[in-house]
């Protein structure tokens, strides 16, 4: 049995691309978008086309709202190919606007539901800010589904599993790019490999408080730069993965043991902690790894947002 067939035996795979057409030979049953990933997809030949179809339809219509249906559409795409959720991102430029987030996710699940997609298949990514995480509560309590993404420290996964979110991407490739980067000659990559990957170690706390308290909220591993950081978190509820992981796991027969376990986590001795907003923003301050990328993928989607905007703008006229 390969490697990722192993590891469906005790996650969830979720495939991380805006190319539908790659999914159907891991047989995924999620698949992740962002704008970036969007982005790369509507450049490309195969997808062209798709892009062009919908700024057609809606001549006329403000830009934003022709991103939405983009969106959407690739999400209906996706949805033909997995059995169970697409997650489709907020605007990142509106991150720090609780009534913003609202809103654009409403629009969002109506072109779903229009489309006769029913809410519970869809999730509706937001940054996980104070206000992005303020804003997914309100969504949760109106049956709006919600992944908290660019999540990089413990109280932003706290803040999520406090206020009800159904699911949080937190980011293992990008904290450990960031701690490569600041230790720089001296980072020692075997020593800081599998269990010792302050990516992996970040989740695993995470999963383990939320496992310990019986918090409901679903931990999604995401973010991946190799396979070792995957099977080391191999037992995490779901892990989202790139094309390109998936195919290397497909293509190892090697043994997969499970490193997360929730029951072991239950006997673990891991105090309850809470934050209120000026607890978060201080916890979240004192943390320059999360600070500094959670800053940073704000902007990286916020650009590739405004470049997707660009290409549309130029197709209407």
């Amino acid at each position: 049995m390969n490697q990722l067939d192993q590891l469906k035996s005790f996650t969830t795979v979720v495939a991380d691309t805006g190319n539908f057409k790659q999914l159907a030979q891991f047989a995924p049953r999620d698949a992740t978008t962002n704008p970036s990933l969007i982005l790369k997809a509507v450049q490309s030949p195969d997808y062209a086309h798709l892009l062009e179809e919908v700024v057609a339809a809606h001549k006329g219509k403000p830009t934003d709202e022709i991103v939405d249906q983009v969106l959407v559409r690739f999400g209906l795409e996706i949805l033909k190919v997995v059995p169970g959720r697409v997650s489709t991102e907020v605007d990142a430029r509106l991150s720090f606007d609780k009534l913003a987030n609202i809103a654009r996710a409403r629009r969002i699940i109506g072109l779903y539901e229009a489309a006769g997609i029913s809410r519970e298949r869809v999730l509706i990514k937001v940054a996980s800010t104070w206000e992005g995480i303020q804003a997914a509560a309100e969504l949760e309590r109106d049956g709006i589904h919600t992944n908290l993404t660019l999540l990089f420290s413990f109280c932003q996964a706290v803040a999520c599993g406090d206020n009800g979110i159904q699911l949080i991407s937190p980011f293992v490739g990008r904290i450990y790019d960031w701690y490569k980067k600041s230790a720089g000659a001296g980072w020692d990559e075997a020593a800081q490999a599998g269990l010792n990957d302050p990516g992996v170690k970040s989740v695993t706390q995470i999963y383990n408080y939320f496992k310990k308290h019986g918090i409901k909220t679903e931990v999604m591993g995401a973010s991946f730069r190799n396979i070792g950081q995957i099977q080391a978190l191999a037992g995490c509820d779901l892990l989202t993965i790139s094309p390109e992981l998936l195919a290397q796991l497909q293509g190892s027969e090697a043994p997969l043991a499970q490193a997360l376990d929730a029951k072991a986590a239950e006997a673990m001795d891991i105090p309850r902690v809470s934050f209120d907003e000026a607890g978060f923003r201080f916890a979240l301050n004192q943390d320059a790894m999360a600070t500094e990328k959670l800053a940073e993928g704000i902007r990286a989607f916020a650009v590739d947002s405004g470049k997707l905007d660009k290409m549309i703008e130029g197709l209407v006229k």
